[in-house]
């Protein structure tokens, strides 16, 4: 006689898979033992029929309970997602929080780079800084994975079934699990992704299995996805010069901050730049506005091609921009001359296809920053001034050129 009659629709951490059953008709003449009317089926209807009706009762009320605290626990990890204020949350919650909850051995998350919302999500230096191995955006995968999904059905089985081509787009060079479901993260018909749940059992997943709990979890998981790319857009927007397409200044005085206290941490220097475009209100006066925000983009692109992935290039107001560099006042000496020298090479023409010439002046500073956090915050402050001042200081002695102010009592330029 088994000792539970009725199993689970979906199993949590070490049971066993549940099949669907032919003899649900069965159970439905006995009567739902609760309100959720929870799909489940009868293993021996022989022994059922042997078995005393306590038991009988006993084993479909352990089975509701079980089933309830499995819901609560998708529910927890569904409002996880829900709750998630960027996507490095997001992500967290389905590569660790949902396998720790349900004894997974892997969650696989494959996402479409073309889709509109998730553009700069999955940008190559945005996927480079988030360093997640099961997030996938290959072509390869996602032909697999529309192949298998067919006619946006989840696809659950043995992985060692599938073709080789299909498991290593979708898994790479990584031991492919067991089995595994493959639900399509779908809006409007449209599928902007596939999340993959894998276990070391192969029985976990397996045909014929009831999906109707997962795919409720996956239509949770695609609007939480929309959600963040929502706010990560937001966010983008809120720091974001949409001119040039740089940090806007209140993103840089954040960059500042965070700078400053990573230089004192590590007893490591930190840098500035403060680059200004010479001439530009007679750009305005002399070929218009439109000429002059074509100049700002250009300007903005080559300051940002000269400095490192890690450095922050933002447009601080007007035609200034500034620079916050990782590296002494030798290393900011040489990152303004590039600067400097690029900017002059730059062929922006007016509407006639006559060369407009584009210079700018550079003021820099740099600093090895002690002290509290209060006293970091005010000796990079100074740092800023210092940069600015040095920036006007090159517009007065003759523009096209870099002056940095020695950090000493005195304030006489250096090159």
């Amino acid at each position: 006689m088994p000792d539970r009659l009725v199993k689970p629709l979906f199993y949590a951490r070490d049971d066993p898979t549940l099949k669907t059953s032919q003899n649900w008709p069965l159970l439905q003449r006995l009567g739902p033992p609760t309100s959720l009317r929870l799909r489940a089926r009868i293993d021996n209807v022989t022994n059922l029929a042997q078995t005393p009706l306590s038991d009988r009762l006993r084993s479909l009320v352990d089975t509701v309970q079980h089933n309830e605290r499995t819901l609560r626990r998708f529910q927890n990890v569904e409002l996880r997602l829900i709750g998630a204020q960027d996507f490095t949350s997001f992500l967290d919650t389905l590569f660790s929080h949902l396998p720790r909850e349900f004894s997974l051995a892997s969650v696989v998350l494959w996402l479409d780079d073309r889709a509109p919302m998730l553009l700069e999500l999955l940008e190559p230096g945005a996927l480079h800084a988030l360093d997640q191995a099961n997030l996938r955006t290959s072509r390869e995968g996602g032909l697999a994975a529309q192949g298998l999904c067919d006619a946006g059905r989840p696809w659950l089985g043995k992985l060692n079934e599938l073709d080789e081509m299909a498991r290593r787009a979708f898994f790479g060079d990584v031991d492919t699990p067991a089995s595994a479901i493959l639900l399509p993260l779908a809006a409007s018909d449209t599928a902007s992704g596939y999340l993959c749940l894998c276990s070391d059992d192969p029985a976990r997943f397996a045909e014929g299995m009831a999906t109707d709990i997962l795919e409720r979890f996956a239509s949770i998981v695609t609007a939480s996805l929309d959600n963040v790319a929502h706010r990560e857009r937001l966010k983008q927007l809120g720091m974001t010069d949409s001119l040039t397409g740089l940090a806007n200044r209140r993103y840089f005085d954040e960059r500042l901050r965070e700078e400053i206290m990573r230089a004192v941490r590590y007893g490591v220097p930190v840098a500035c730049l403060f680059i200004d475009i010479d001439n530009f209100k007679l750009i305005n006066d002399t070929y218009g506005h439109q000429t002059g925000d074509r100049a700002l983009a250009a300007v903005a692109a080559c300051v940002r091609q000269q400095v490192r992935l890690g450095d922050t290039v933002a447009r601080y107001g007007g035609e200034e921009f500034t620079a916050l560099l990782q590296g002494d006042r030798a290393d900011a000496l040489t990152v303004a001359e590039r600067v400097r020298q690029a900017v002059e090479k730059l062929d922006l023409q007016d509407d006639h296809g006559e060369r407009i010439a584009l210079t700018v002046s550079v003021g820099v500073a740099a600093r090895t920053i002690t002290g509290t956090p209060a006293e970091a915050a005010v000796h990079g402050h100074a740092m800023i001034e210092e940069a600015d001042r040095a920036m006007y200081r090159a517009k007065r002695n003759g523009r096209n050129r870099i002056e940095a102010l020695v950090q000493a009592a005195s304030n006489s330029a250096a090159r």
